[in-house]
């Protein structure tokens, strides 16, 4: 099974690097880990006062837009 290019691109961009025996549940099971940990993060920086609570909505919604690959069906992962 071969990945397609930017499902590579868009895992390498979140630190996600595939090998040939990886498996795209597993891949993207790691990318949702990653997701979930910065979703963590962009909340303590909200309640730490670096993001004004007015502006975090914005903040989770270009978050949500980076990490689009999760809501790409596992199916149209590969070629």
């Amino acid at each position: 099974m071969t990945l397609r290019p930017r499902v590579l691109e868009a895992l390498h961009a979140h630190g996600v690097e595939a090998t040939p025996e990886s498996a795209p549940a597993a891949l993207r099971e790691r990318l949702n880990d990653v997701y979930l940990e910065e979703v963590r993060r962009l909340k303590q920086r909200q309640q730490g006062g670096e993001i004004p609570l007015r502006e975090y909505a914005g903040h989770v919604e270009a978050l949500r837009e980076s990490f689009a690959l999760l809501g790409l069906p596992l199916d149209r992962w590969s070629e």
